[in-house]
């Protein structure tokens, strides 16, 4: 913890080139379990993961729904909820994230949270607003049962198809 914190210091004392958003990544950064990685993620389709899993490790309804994909469909807030109380605990250990196929616009992206041996599959894109390309997560699981269903083409352990999805 004081390592975040004497980086988030760091960060505004030195440099004017840092904004609060950067702030805030490096204080969740330093306060999280490092994320493991399988398969290739773009720079925004990891960032995005890691903080779906942040905001749920945290517990926070409001932040983990304001990462989803606004395109009118969904239902954020009541996914949010559905995906803290299932996957909460283990979100807060070690957690893998395999990154499919290509991430230049979208991702299916497979969470291995090891400490509860959950699986949970989402899907992250590159959506533009005011011109400029941001990482959103689909939220469309309003029943619990949608939200802690495991798709048939998904492995039980990262790795095991390579990081190409197979359906």
């Amino acid at each position: 913890m004081a390592v975040s914190v004497l980086a988030v210091g760091m960060l505004t004392a030195c440099s004017s080139a840092y904004d609060a958003q950067d702030v805030a990544y490096a204080g969740d950064y330093g306060s999280h379990p490092p994320l493991a990685v399988v398969g290739y993620p773009s720079t925004g389709s990891l960032g995005i993961t890691q903080q779906v899993v942040w905001r749920i490790a945290d517990g926070k309804v409001g932040e983990l729904a304001s990462l989803a994909d606004k395109d009118g469909k969904g239902a954020p807030e009541k996914t949010a909820e559905n995906w803290i109380t299932a996957f909460g605990k283990g979100a807060r250990g070690k957690v893998t994230a395999e990154f499919y196929d290509e991430g230049s616009l979208r991702q299916e992206v497979v969470l291995y949270l090891h400490e509860t041996g959950q699986i949970k599959q989402i899907q992250v894109r590159a959506t533009s607003v005011k011109g400029k390309d941001i990482w959103r997560v689909t939220m469309d699981e309003p029943s619990p049962e949608e939200a802690t269903a495991v798709h048939p083409w998904v492995p039980k352990k990262p790795g095991e198809l390579g990081s190409k999805t197979v359906r």
